[in-house]
C-alpha cells in the first residue's frame, strides 16, 4: 500500500486564453473530478488558486488549480499543503507530458521534473519530489525549439479526442490511487490499449 492521497493538484495556466491549450491538461483532469462529484471550484486567495473538496473512496481530498501561472505552481501547492499539513507523499500532481503520445496517461511515483516548469517549481518549493504524478500524454512537436509554442496551443480535434479518452481512463482509477492501492491503479491504467 502506498500513501493515501489528500491533495490532487492539476497544473495549468489561468485565464480563458489558456483554457483549451495542451498545457492545461492538469486543469482538465481536476475539473473532471469535481464535475463527477457535483462540486465546483472557488477562488481561495490564501492558496493562490481555485480549490474544491471532494470525497473519493471515503477519503476527503482537496483539488487545487494554481492561478500563479505554470512556472510558479509551487507557490500555491506549498500554501495549501502547509496549511492542511499534507506531506509530499500524499500529493498527486497532474500534468501534461510531452514524452507520451495523446491517448496515453501514466501514473508515476517520484522522479525528476523532466523539464516541466510546473513540476520544477513544486519540487523546489516543497523541497522534494516524492509525490505521485499523473502524466497526461500530449505528444511532442518534434523539435525542442517548438515546445513552448506547442504546449500553449490547442491540440487537433483527433488528438484532443485521444487526450479526453486518456483522462476518462485515468479518472476511473483515481479511487484506487487515492486510497493507497497505487499498484492496482497503475496496472489498470497502464494496460489500457493506446491508439495512434
Amino acid at each position: 500500500m502506498s500513501a493515501v492521497v489528500a491533495l490532487i493538484v492539476g497544473l495549468g495556466n489561468p485565464g480563458p486564453q489558456y483554457e483549451e491549450t495542451r498545457h492545461n491538461a492538469g486543469f482538465w483532469f481536476v475539473e473532471a473530478i469535481a464535475r463527477s462529484q457535483g462540486q465546483s471550484f472557488r477562488a481561495e486567495s490564501k492558496f493562490f488558486g481555485d480549490v474544491a473538496k471532494v470525497n473519493i473512496g471515503g477519503q476527503q481530498v482537496w483539488l487545487l488549480k494554481p492561478n500563479t501561472y505554470m512556472n510558479r505552481s509551487g507557490q500555491a501547492v506549498v500554501a495549501l499543503a502547509n496549511f492542511y499539513k499534507i506531506p509530499l507523499e500524499s500529493m498527486l500532481v497532474v500534468h501534461d507530458e510531452l514524452d507520451l503520445l495523446p491517448g496515453t496517461a501514466r501514473l508515476k511515483q517520484g522522479g525528476g521534473h523532466g523539464g516541466h516548469n510546473g513540476l520544477r517549481d513544486i519540487v523546489a518549493q516543497m523541497g522534494g519530489n516524492d509525490f505521485l504524478r499523473l502524466r497526461v500524454g500530449i505528444g511532442h512537436p518534434g523539435n525542442s525549439k517548438q515546445v513552448a509554442d506547442f504546449v500553449l496551443h490547442r491540440a487537433s480535434q483527433e488528438e484532443q479526442r485521444l487526450i479526453d479518452e486518456s483522462l476518462d481512463r485515468a479518472l476511473a482509477v483515481v479511487p484506487q490511487a487515492v486510497t493507497g492501492e497505487l499498484q492496482k491503479a497503475m496496472n489498470a491504467l497502464h494496460t489500457q490499449p493506446t491508439q495512434l
